[in-house]
C-alpha cells in the first residue's frame, strides 16, 4: 500500500483510515478496501498514458470526453472497442445514430455449430462518450484512432470456456423490451465501453433501497450524472475511478468473469504498448478511452511501462463480416438491462449540458440526421499545459449534494404535454389532471429527498394521476412519458455505409419510385402489363418474400406459383424498418440471387435434409431463380435423400411437391428432365417396399399411408412407361395387413382401385360393421380411413357419401348421438382438406330442396349393382363383335403377332341390343341423317 505522502491523496487516506477504524469493528476489512480505492484512483491518475474513464451512454461522460479533448487534443485516441471493427466507423458519418457495428459470421470453424450465426454489435449513440472519441479522431488532421479490445472472435474464444447458456455475465433488465424496436439487435451479444454497474447484488439493493429509487437508472441518473454534469476534468475522472474501483472491489469472485476483464485488460495494455513501440509516439500525447472498471485495472501489464507478458492467442478460421446496422433506444436499454426510457433521458440531459455548459461536442463531418451548421469553423485552440492532478475526491466528497431549485415552468409545461398527449391517445384527461400530476412529482420528489422532481419522478405522477384500469390506444401513460421525454430514437444506415447487396436491392427497386429507406409500410403498385421493365422489380421483391422475416416483402395482389406470372401486382414494403435484416443478407453474398441460391443448397445438402426439404429448394430454384442447371443439380441429390429414407413422414409433402413439379415440366417442357423420370421410377419401388410396413407401424399415421398410397396410383402410368413392374405393387398390397381400422379402410379401398375387391363387396364389409354392436364404436376410424383414401381414390367419393349416409339412417338415436360428436372431430382433425370433395358429391347426390327429400331414393339403392366386378372371360359372345368378324384381318394380325391361335364365332342372329337407345330416341340420327344429306 502507498504511503500517505505518496501522489495527492495522503490527506484522504487518513480520513478514511479513522472512518474504518470508526465504524468497523477492526481496522483490516474496511480500511483495506478504503484505502485500496484511493490506491486505485492515485495509480490511474500518476500514469503517464492518460486514462479516462467513462460510462456507457452517460451524458455526463460524453460532455467530459468533448472538453477534455479540445483541452488536450491528443494525437493518438485508444479506444475499448474491438480491434476489428476499425474499419467501419468512418461509415458513421453516412449513418443517422443510433447505430450499430456488428461483426457476423455464418461460416463458423473452431466454435461448436449449435452456436452459428455468431453475431457481435457495438451499439453508438451521440451522447456517448466513444461517438465524441471517434467524431474527434477522423476529422482532425494528423490524430490516429487506434481499437484496442479484443477481436470479435476472441469474445466468443473466451466465451467458450463455459457453456453460453449461462446467463450469469448479463444484468438483470429492469423492464422486459415492450416492442419490435427493442429486437432491433436480434440475438447478437452486445459490447460497450464502459460497463458500469454493480456486480454485488446485496450492493445495488442497498444503493437502491437508500436512494428511494426503483432501477439502477435511475440511481445512476440522480447520484452520478447530475453532481457530474458541471464538474472539471479532475473531478470527473477521479470521482468516476473511485466509482470503478468500488465496485471491482466489491464484485463477487467469479472466477470466469474475473478472468475473462483481466485478460481484455492485458490485451489492451499489450496492444497499446506495440503501437507506442512501432510509431515512437510519446505517452503523453495519447488517451485511452475505457470503461470505469477496467480503468483502475491491477493487472501487471497496466500501464505505459507495465510488464510484456501477455501473449495475444491466434484467431480462429472463422470468417466475419463487418457492418452497420440500425439500433434504437429501447434496443439499447434490452441489450444492456437498462430501464426503459433511460437512454432517451440520458440523450435529453445531453442535450441541456450542451446548452448550459456551452460544451461544444464533436460531429462527424456530414453526419446524417444532425443540422448543419452555418458558422465557421473555429479555429482550434492549443493544447493546455499537462497540469500535475490534485485531490478532488476529498472535497467532492465532503461537500453536500447541491439542491436544484425547482423549475415550475420545465415542470408546468411537462404535465401540460403529457395530458395533451393523453387525449389524443384517448385518456379522458383534463386540466385538473394536469394539475394533479404537477403537484404530485413535487411530493414523489419530497418524499424522495429531491427538491427537484426528475423525469423519473414525473413519470411515477403521470401514471398515478391518469393511468386507468385498461389501456384505451397502443400506448400507455409510461410511454407516452417516455417518448416527451425524447422517444425511442430508431436509427438508419446511409446508402453509401450499406453492404453491396444492399445497395443492389435499391438501385434495382429504384423504378418503383418509393423512399425505400424510410420506416413504416409504403404501398407499392407494379402495372407489368403496361411496364415490362417492372418484373425485375415483381422478381426482386419475391426474393425479398422468400429471404427476410415477414412484413418486409408482403404481396396484396398478386401471387407467383409455378408457370404462373401476374401481370399486376401490388406490394406492402417496409425495408427500412427490417434495414437490420437486409444488412445481414449482405454478410451472405453480393447479390439476392447468390445468397438464396446458397441458402437453397444449404437447406437440401444440411445433415437434417429430407427429400421433401430437396423438393422444396427444387421449386424455389425453379420459381424464383429460374435456374434450370440448379433445379436439375437438387434434384438429383433429392432421389439421392430419397433412396436413402427409411421413415415416411414427409410423404404427403413429397406427394404434393411432385405432383406440383410434374405438371409445371408436362407443360412448359416438351420432355421431362432425366430426374423427374428417375424420381418417379425410384420412388414407386422405394414406396413399394415400405408399404407393408408402413401399415402395420403404429407410427405411420393414416395420413402417411394415403400419401403413399397416392404417390403409387397417381404416377404408376408414368412408373409403368420407365419399365416398373405393376406386380411389385399388387404384392405390397397383398403383403398388408393392418391392425388400425382407418388402416383397414385404405387398404379396402386400395384393393378396390387396383380390382381385388368389388364395389358390392366392399359395402357388403360396410353393412357387417354396421350391424355388429361392438364395433360401431369404432365406425368413426373406419370413415377416417376412408375420407383419406380420397387422395389415391378419388373415384371412391360417392361410395364415402354413401357409407356416412347409411350411418345416419340405420344407426339408432342411442347410438348415433354418443357417436356423432366422434365423427365431427374425426373429420375435422384427419379429413379437413378433403371434407369439401365430400361436400361437392353430397350436394350432387341429394336433391336440392326439402319437399324432395321425402321421395328421394339413394343412387345406391336405385340401380343394380353388376354379380362380379369382371365378367368371366369367354362365353357367347355378345353383338358387338360383329364389326371385328366382317373386317377380321386386324385382329388376325395381331393375333399372329401374339402368337395366338383361334377361331371366329359367329354371332347369334337376332336384333342388336345396341340399337334400342336410338330407337327410343331417333331425333338425334334424324337430325344426323339430315346434316349429312344437304340441302
Amino acid at each position: 500500500m502507498s504511503s500517505e505522502n505518496e501522489g495527492g491523496f495522503g490527506a484522504l487516506r487518513g480520513q478514511l483510515r479513522e472512518a474504518a477504524t470508526t465504524f468497523a469493528d477492526g481496522p483490516d476489512a474496511l480500511e483495506g478496501i478504503l484505502l485500496g480505492m484511493v490506491d486505485d484512483v492515485d495509480r490511474a491518475v500518476r500514469e503517464p498514458l492518460e486514462v479516462f474513464p467513462v460510462c456507457h451512454h452517460s451524458p455526463a461522460s460524453a460532455s467530459a470526453m468533448a472538453r477534455r479533448l479540445r483541452q488536450k487534443q491528443p494525437k493518438v485516441v485508444y479506444l475499448e472497442l474491438c480491434e476489428d471493427m476499425a474499419p467501419l466507423l468512418t461509415e458513421l458519418r453516412n449513418c443517422k445514430l443510433p447505430v450499430a457495428v456488428q461483426a457476423f459470421a455464418t461460416e463458423i470453424d473452431g466454435f461448436p455449430a449449435e452456436w452459428s450465426p455468431l453475431s457481435v454489435v457495438a451499439p453508438i449513440t451521440e451522447a456517448s462518450a466513444e461517438y465524441q472519441a471517434i467524431a474527434y479522431a477522423l476529422d482532425t488532421p494528423g490524430v490516429e484512432l487506434v481499437l484496442v479490445d479484443r477481436s470479435s472472435d476472441h469474445v466468443f474464444q473466451w466465451d467458450a470456456r463455459r457453456t453460453r447458456t449461462d446467463s450469469g455475465d448479463a444484468p438483470a433488465p429492469d423492464a422486459p423490451p415492450a416492442d419490435e424496436e427493442a429486437a432491433l439487435h436480434g440475438d447478437a451479444l452486445g459490447v460497450e465501453v464502459g460497463d458500469l454497474r454493480p456486480r454485488f447484488a446485496e450492493l445495488e439493493e442497498h444503493l437502491l433501497r437508500h436512494g428511494r429509487v426503483r432501477h439502477w437508472s435511475e440511481w445512476w441518473h440522480q447520484y452520478v450524472e447530475l453532481p457530474l454534469g458541471d464538474s472539471d476534468h479532475d473531478t470527473y475522472r477521479q470521482v468516476m475511478l473511485l466509482i470503478g474501483s468500488l465496485f471491482r472491489r466489491l464484485a463477487p469472485g467469479d472466477p470466469h468473469r474475473v478472468r475473462v476483464d483481466e485478460d481484455r485488460e492485458r490485451h489492451m495494455w499489450t496492444r497499446m504498448r506495440e503501437h507506442l513501440a512501432a510509431t515512437g509516439t510519446d505517452p503523453a500525447d495519447c488517451l485511452y478511452v475505457c470503461g470505469a472498471f477496467h480503468a483502475v485495472s491491477r493487472v501487471a501489464e497496466f500501464g505505459a511501462h507495465g510488464t510484456d507478458t501477455f501473449e495475444i492467442g491466434p484467431r480462429t478460421a472463422t470468417t466475419w463480416q463487418h457492418g452497420l446496422i440500425p439500433s434504437s433506444h429501447a434496443a439499447i436499454e434490452a441489450q444492456f438491462g437498462l430501464a426503459a426510457g433511460s437512454v432517451s433521458i440520458a440523450a435529453t440531459v445531453w442535450a441541456k449540458n450542451a446548452r448550459r455548459t456551452g460544451v461544444k461536442p464533436f460531429r462527424l463531418e456530414g453526419q446524417a440526421g444532425t443540422r448543419k451548421s452555418r458558422a465557421k469553423k473555429a479555429v482550434t485552440a492549443a493544447p493546455e499545459p499537462q497540469i500535475p492532478a490534485s485531490d478532488k475526491l476529498t472535497g467532492f466528497l465532503r461537500q453536500p449534494p447541491v439542491l436544484d431549485r425547482l423549475d415550475e415552468a420545465e415542470l408546468l409545461g411537462w404535465s401540460v404535454e403529457i395530458v395533451r398527449a393523453a387525449r389524443r391517445n384517448g385518456y379522458l384527461a383534463s386540466t385538473a389532471d394536469a394539475i394533479a400530476v404537477f403537484e404530485t412529482s413535487i411530493l414523489l420528489a419530497g418524499m424522495r429527498d429531491r427538491a427537484k422532481p426528475t423525469p423519473y419522478d414525473f413519470q411515477d405522477a403521470a401514471v398515478t394521476c391518469i393511468e386507468k384500469d385498461t389501456v384505451p390506444g397502443r400506448r400507455d401513460v409510461r410511454r407516452l412519458v417516455e417518448i416527451m421525454m425524447g422517444g425511442d430514437r430508431i436509427g438508419q444506415v446511409g446508402y453509401d455505409a450499406l453492404p453491396p447487396l444492399a445497395r443492389d436491392v435499391h438501385d434495382r427497386l429504384a423504378p418503383l419510385n418509393l423512399k425505400l429507406q424510410q420506416r413504416g409500410v409504403q404501398r407499392a403498385l407494379l402495372d407489368i402489363a403496361a411496364a415490362p421493365e417492372l418484373e425485375r422489380c415483381s422478381d426482386m421483391l419475391w426474393m425479398l418474400r422468400r429471404l427476410l422475416p415477414q412484413g418486409a416483402a408482403r404481396p396484396i395482389m398478386g401471387e407467383r406459383r409455378l408457370g404462373e406470372r401476374s401481370v399486376q401486382e401490388s406490394w406492402d414494403l417496409s425495408l427500412g424498418t427490417h434495414q437490420r435484416a437486409l444488412i445481414e443478407l449482405g454478410y451472405e453474398g453480393v447479390s439476392i440471387e447468390q445468397v438464396l441460391e446458397q441458402r437453397l443448397r444449404r437447406a437440401a445438402y444440411g445433415p437434417q435434409a429430407t427429400a421433401a426439404t430437396v423438393l422444396v429448394a427444387v421449386e424455389d430454384a425453379t420459381l424464383y431463380l429460374r435456374s434450370r442447371r440448379l433445379a436439375d443439380e437438387l434434384g438429383t441429390h433429392a432421389l439421392e435423400v430419397l433412396s436413402a429414407e427409411r421413415s415416411v413422414d414427409d410423404a404427403p409433402e413429397v406427394l404434393r411437391r411432385i405432383r406440383r413439379l410434374l405438371a409445371y415440366y408436362r407443360t412448359s417442357e416438351p420432355v421431362l428432365p432425366p430426374w423427374i423420370e428417375s424420381f418417379v421410377k425410384a420412388g414407386y419401388a422405394h414406396y413399394c417396399t415400405l408399404l407393408p410396413t408402413a401399415f402395420a407401424d403404429d407410427d405411420a399415421g393414416v395420413r402417411h399411408v394415403a400419401a403413399m398410397l397416392g404417390f403409387l396410383f397417381s404416377m404408376e402410368s408414368l412408373a409403368l412407361s420407365l419399365g416398373c413392374d405393376r406386380t411389385q405393387l399388387e404384392l405390397a398390397v397383398a403383403q398388408s395387413h393392418p391392425q388400425d381400422p382407418s388402416k383397414t379402410a385404405l387398404l379396402w379401398a386400395a384393393r378396390t382401385h387396383l380390382g381385388l375387391l368389388s364395389r358390392a363387396e366392399l359395402r357388403e364389409r360396410c353393412d357387417e360393421l354396421l350391424g355388429n354392436p361392438l364395433v360401431v364404436p369404432a365406425y368413426p376410424r373406419y370413415l377416417s380411413g376412408f375420407v383419406h383414401a380420397l387422395e389415391p381414390v378419388p373415384g371412391l367419393t360417392d361410395f364415402v357419401v354413401e357409407a356416412v349416409s347409411n350411418a345416419f339412417g340405420r344407426l339408432p338415436d342411442p347410438v348415433l348421438l354418443p357417436w356423432l360428436p366422434t365423427l365431427i372431430s374425426t373429420l375435422r382433425a384427419d379429413g379437413a382438406e378433403l371434407a369439401p370433395l365430400l361436400i361437392r358429391e353430397a350436394g350432387r347426390i341429394f336433391p336440392g330442396r326439402l319437399a324432395a327429400l321425402d321421395e328421394w331414393v339413394p343412387p345406391w339403392r336405385a340401380r343394380p349393382e353388376p354379380e362380379a366386378a369382371h365378367p368371366a372371360r369367354g362365353g357367347k359372345t355378345g353383338p358387338g363383335v360383329a364389326l371385328l368378324a366382317v373386317h377380321p384381318a386386324s385382329c388376325d394380325a395381331v393375333a399372329e403377332l401374339l402368337g395366338c391361335d383361334g377361331v371366329w364365332e359367329t354371332p347369334e342372329p337376332g336384333p342388336v341390343s345396341g340399337a334400342a337407345l336410338v330407337g327410343r330416341h331417333p331425333d338425334t340420327a334424324f337430325a344426323l341423317g339430315a346434316l349429312l344429306a344437304g340441302p
